[in-house]
C-alpha cells in the first residue's frame, strides 16, 4: 500500500511539473529572448527597502510576495513564434485555462487565459499570448504563477515593462 501512494505521489507531480516545463523549451531558443524570475528572486526583490508612503510601491511589494514565477518569451521570427502559439494552445487544455479576454485589434490577436485561485477573484496562474501583426511583428507569451488578483498583476507590468501589460489593464476593468 506504501508503494502505491508512493508511486501516486510521484506520479501526481510529475505530471503536474511536465505541464509547467512545456514552455521551459523556450528558455534556450536563440530566435526567442526568454526573461524567467523565480520564486527566490520575488523574496529577494520583496525585502527591499522602500518608501512607506509610496502607494503604489507598497501595492507592487505586496504583490511580489505573492508570486512564484514569471516567464516571458518574446520573438519576432516567425517559425518560433508559431511554436510558441501552438504550444501556448496545448498548454491551455492540459493546465485547463480559463479564457479571460480575446481581442483582435489591427490584425494582432490577444489572448489572456488564466487559472482561478481559492476564490474567483484569486488567481494562481496567468497566460497570456500576444501574436504579432504585419505592422508589429513581436510575438510574446507570458507565464505568471502564485496567489494574486487581476487587478493587482497591472502593477507588476508596469514596474517591470513587461510587454502586453496594456492587455492586462484592460482585461483587470472588465474583470471588476
Amino acid at each position: 500500500m506504501k508503494n502505491v501512494i508512493i508511486a501516486l505521489v510521484v506520479l501526481l507531480f510529475s505530471s503536474a511539473g511536465f505541464s509547467q516545463n512545456i514552455l521551459d523549451k523556450f528558455n534556450e531558443q536563440d530566435e526567442i529572448t526568454a526573461v524567467i524570475v523565480n520564486k527566490k528572486m520575488f523574496d529577494l526583490m520583496s525585502k527591499v527597502k522602500v518608501d512607506a508612503s509610496d502607494k503604489e510601491t507598497q501595492q507592487y511589494m505586496n504583490l511580489i510576495k505573492k508570486l512564484d514565477n514569471l516567464k516571458v518569451y518574446t520573438t519576432t521570427n516567425s517559425k518560433a513564434a508559431v511554436d510558441m502559439k501552438l504550444t501556448a494552445d496545448k498548454y491551455i487544455k492540459s493546465a485547463n485555462l480559463e479564457e479571460l479576454m480575446k481581442v483582435n485589434d489591427s490584425g494582432k490577436s490577444i489572448r489572456i487565459v488564466a487559472k482561478s485561485g481559492s476564490t474567483d477573484a484569486q488567481i494562481k496562474e496567468l497566460l497570456m499570448f500576444i501574436e504579432g501583426n504585419s505592422r508589429d511583428n513581436e510575438t510574446v507569451l507570458m507565464s505568471l504563477t502564485g496567489n494574486f488578483s487581476l487587478n493587482e498583476i497591472t502593477i507588476l507590468t508596469d514596474k517591470m515593462k513587461i510587454p502586453g501589460g496594456d492587455e492586462l489593464k484592460k482585461a483587470a476593468k472588465n474583470n471588476k
